[in-house]
Order: C-alpha cells, then structure tokens, then sequence
C-alpha cells in the first residue's frame, strides 16, 4: 500500500486532543503525565522540539501511575501487531494453497486482495471511531493478497519469495536500527512531504496497472523499471521509520488504549507494502539477467 492515513490518523487526533478521552499531549508536547522524562535521545529537531525516548527506553521506564490506565503501550501495539501478523501470514498461506499454480484464480485475487485492502485502509484510515473488525478484515484481505502475488511471482522464478522475505525482514530491522540511533529523521515536515510522494507514487502504480492490462505495456518491462522498483522500497521503507516514530510518540503522548489497533494496522500494511516493492524489484532484477 503506498499511501497509508492510518498513520496521518493518528498523529491528527493526537495534535487535536479529543475531550471525550482527556486531553493528552500532541506530538510537539511534552508528556504531560507525571514528572518522568523518557531520555535525552532526540530523534528530531524543530518544530517538534522535544525530546523522546527510544522503544528500549521505554521498555525499562518505571511503572505507570494511575493517570496512564487506558493508554497505549508499546506492550500494546506489540499484542496487536503479532495478531495483525499472524492473520496476514495464515490469509497468505491459505491462498497460495488455494490458488496453487491457478494463474487466472491467482490474479482475480490478487487483483480483490489488492483493491480490497485498498478501499479498506482509506475507510479504516477516515472513520472516526477505531473499527477492530474492519482492522481484521482488512489483514485477511491483505494476507489473501500477497498470498495470490508470491504464488504468481514463485511460479514464475523459483525461490524468489524466500528472498524476498529475508530481505524484507533485513530491510525491517536496519530500519528500526537506523531510527533508533538516530540515522533515519522523521520529522513533521518529513512526514507531509512523505505522505504526498507517497500519494501519487500509488496514482503512479494505478495508472500503470490500467496500461499493464489494457495496453500489455509496464514500466517495469523498460529500462527504467529497476530504478522505479528501488524508489518504492525506499519509500516503504521510509513508511516504517514513520511508524516506529508515530508509535513512540503515540506512547509518550497517552493517547487511548484503543489507537494500539490502528498503530498495529500501520506498521502491517507498511511491512506488507514493503514485501511486495522487494519482490517486484528482485523479479525486474532476475528478468533483465
């Protein structure tokens, strides 16, 4: 997916404060329960201006006082994301059972997991309240997904999934490593120039899907289309970074319990989106040897 509002989401409504869940610290706040700071590890400048702990600090930060009940925790996010995780994984393997070397059953799902997931992520993205059965659906759809793309590109060239997840699960943990120690800046700025690249990067993939069918023409097919394929993984790539930050500061703002959903629901769909540039690239790659 290359244009996620989930995430966009919730750094609004945590900048807003909503009375009905208390008013609990926006993003360029300091925390405002109780007296302990997170570190004094800053991981952006102005106009945030504030500084926030990495997750291992916040990992080994004292217990919560009873102001915190009800708020996310990074515990949270990590229960909801593994369910998220586990669903998607259990969609994907049933559907390549499935479709196994279907070529046309393949594409029809592919092509309903995709749109599917789609439409899903901007309704759950939208809506004002925090749908946990549309948040589900919305992994099967994905798992189902990729699921119909790695039996297709498998069938295709042989071994490439394999690859495909070890570079994405590499890829995952050098990002995480890279924002943690400060490599990677995520910033306010960052994340609206992001949000707009990221947005006609998914027009972009439309447009060409549209020609892939109807004309028989791809970039990818063009001596362009392993640098096309390399620009999406970084920006995936970069999707993460954006929600390692929105989780931290999701935490160090208290915003409700309830939003751990919606934070599980980014970090998916980003490690999702990622998985499939990462195949589509070592395919560009492999076809032009």
């Amino acid at each position: 997916m290359a244009f996620n509002p989930t995430m966009n989401r919730v750094e609004k409504e945590s900048r807003s404060g909503q009375p009905r869940y208390g008013q609990y610290a926006d993003f360029d706040a300091a925390p405002q329960y109780g007296q302990a700071t997170y570190g004094q590890q800053q991981y952006a400048q102005a106009p945030y201006g504030q500084q926030y702990a990495g997750m291992e600090q916040a990992y080994a930060a004292p217990a919560v006082d009873q102001g915190r009940t009800g708020r996310v925790s990074l515990d949270d996010v990590f229960v909801k994301t593994a369910v998220l995780f586990g669903i998607v994984l259990a969609a994907a393997a049933g559907t390549w059972v499935v479709v196994g070397a279907q070529t046309q059953l393949a594409m029809v799902v592919w092509l309903a997991g995709m749109f599917g997931s789609l439409l899903l992520s901007f309704v759950i993205g939208f809506m004002k309240t925090v749908n946990v059965p549309l948040i589900l659906l919305h992994a099967v759809l994905q798992g189902a997904f990729i699921g119909a793309v790695s039996a297709t590109y498998e069938s295709l060239q042989d071994g490439i999934v394999a690859t495909a997840v070890v570079a994405t699960v590499g890829t995952f943990a050098a990002m995480l490593l890279g924002w943690k120690v400060g490599l990677v800046k995520v910033s306010s700025r960052a994340m609206r120039i992001f949000g707009l690249i990221a947005l006609g990067y998914l027009v972009f993939q439309l447009v060409n899907l549209g020609f892939a069918f109807f004309a028989g023409a791809s970039i990818y097919s063009t001596g362009l289309g392993w640098i096309v394929a390399l620009v999406g993984v970084a920006l995936a790539a970069y999707s993460l970074a954006i929600d390692f930050e929105t989780v931290q500061r999701s935490v160090a703002s208290g915003m409700p319990q309830k939003y751990s959903w919606l934070l599980a629901h980014g970090l998916i769909a980003s490690l999702v989106w990622l998985y499939i540039e990462i195949l589509r690239l070592l395919y560009v790659l492999r076809s032009n040897d």
